[in-house]
């Protein structure tokens, strides 16, 4: 029997339906069909000879020539950068014992900070103008004045509601790996290459083709200008490089530790370049991580050094001043919580509410030393918790986290849920904050 090694379940359909694929790239690629032809050209070649074959051998291997030696995916500029990391590039100057009073005196922040993980509704309208501006019915002028009106909806918003530092809203992205993808080099789009996620949900992962840089800034233009529109700290929100690379269709001529790496020297000129534009608290998800472990026990350790090298090669260039903040989503932590605290972010904000903090165990017994924000409330739920389960989760985690370490924050992005739900939700938050506030300060007095 011929066959493939498993199912096909998680490859796109048909190559042969990207018509507005890059031919070159195109060529170097195969979709199931294309996989399920290559194997019935193997079984004709066991039958019958391998002569039976010889156009398509021929042919087979002027593409992976061609694609051993292209300058589209092989870029000397980057490969040299690689080469050229030292260690000092995955350090921060000073340790977060030492970093912390520096942040603290920029960003002045209360007891128990209240922010949200970045996201906040794609309404009817966001995604409306989003097609219309990729049909070329809406002109970019247009789209951007949406997209500003949306941003600044989003940050009046928070002021009214006392949140202490705010998020633009995301309203100009699409995926979270997809927008990045989209302005580096190295990456290609399908238009109908969906696959199963998981139950029902499919996504359209991006390709990565050839060796990966940032050719322009990404999100400083809209994060500066939801700077501009309030006096409190503005967080920018970046997708992380090992989060990019698992979520991706990743390049299998060179190993995915090699990738990531370019990846990172990616999202850190992003990063350099936000703090240049005067924003103070930066977001570098990683939500993959977790996922990303190889099955095999043994490789665990030689991913997670190298994942771990990326995440602090796009953040370790920041002033002290500067807050770096990663987010990671519902997972057990138990096995890699050595690799989470060797990622040296200054704040970490994780999905707890689902396990009344029992997650939380894994940091406790750990004694992370560093910020956590521990969600509060479910935001994969319509259901909107109240003032008291909130105030409650906080308390719970106050008994074995130091208040002070402690962040204010929602389980993960508020994409997906509607401004009914988001509202009362997050406004019971910030009640919840500034109740436990006022009550840590009592027994202080008292």
């Amino acid at each position: 029997m011929v066959a493939p090694s498993c199912s096909m379940l998680h490859s796109p359909v048909d190559l042969a339906q990207e018509a507005k694929m890059d031919e070159q790239i195109k060529n170097w690629m195969a979709f199931a069909t294309q996989k399920v032809e290559e194997i019935a050209t193997l079984a004709t070649a066991l039958n019958d000879g391998e002569a039976s074959i010889t156009d398509a051998l021929e042919k087979s291997n002027a593409v992976a020539e061609e694609r051993r030696t292209s300058p589209r995916i092989h870029n000397q500029d980057v490969k040299a950068r690689v080469k050229a990391i030292t260690p000092e590039m995955a350090q921060r100057d000073h340790v977060f014992a030492e970093r912390r009073p520096a942040q603290q005196a920029a960003l002045g922040l209360p007891s128990y900070p209240t922010t949200t993980i970045g996201s906040f509704p794609q309404t009817i309208e966001i995604r409306k103008a989003r097609a219309s501006f990729k049909k070329g019915e809406l002109p970019e002028v247009e789209y951007n004045a949406a997209m500003k009106k949306e941003i600044e909806e989003v940050v009046r918003y928070q002021e009214s509601i006392d949140m202490d530092v705010l998020v633009h809203g995301e309203a100009e992205r699409n995926d979270m790996v997809e927008y990045f993808g989209e302005q580096l080099d190295g990456y290609v789009f399908s238009k109908l290459g969906w696959v199963q996620s998981y139950g029902s949900r499919c996504v359209k992962p991006p390709i990565i083709y050839g060796d990966v840089s940032r050719p322009n800034p990404m999100t400083v233009a809209w994060t500066q200008y939801a700077q501009s529109l309030t006096e409190r700290s503005m967080k920018a929100m970046l997708t992380g490089p090992i989060t990019i690379l698992c979520w991706s269709f990743v390049r299998d001529d060179q190993p995915r530790s090699e990738t990531c790496r370019q990846i990172g020297l990616a999202i850190r000129d992003e990063v350099g370049d936000l703090e240049k534009a005067g924003i103070k608290v930066i977001q570098v998800d990683e939500p993959a991580i977790r996922e990303g472990l190889p099955l095999r026990r043994a490789d665990w350790d030689t991913y997670l050094t190298w994942a771990v090298e990326s995440f602090k090669l796009s953040t370790c260039c920041v002033e002290d001043s500067t807050q770096i903040h990663t987010h990671m989503c519902y997972a057990e932590f138990n096995d890699i919580i050595d690799s989470i605290a060797a990622l040296d972010a200054d704040v970490i904000s994780i999905e707890t509410s689902r396990s009344k903090m029992e997650l939380l165990d894994a940091f406790v017994t750990f004694k992370y030393p560093n910020e956590i924000g521990p969600g509060v409330y479910d935001i994969h739920s319509p259901r909107i918790p109240s003032v008291e389960e909130m105030t409650g989760l906080l308390e719970k985690a106050a008994k074995v986290i130091p208040s002070d370490q402690i962040w204010v924050n929602p389980d993960c992005g508020l994409k997906t849920r509607g401004w009914a739900e988001v509202k009362p939700a997050l406004e019971n938050m910030i009640n919840a904050a500034k109740k436990i506030r006022a009550k840590e300060s009592g027994a202080k007095v008292a």
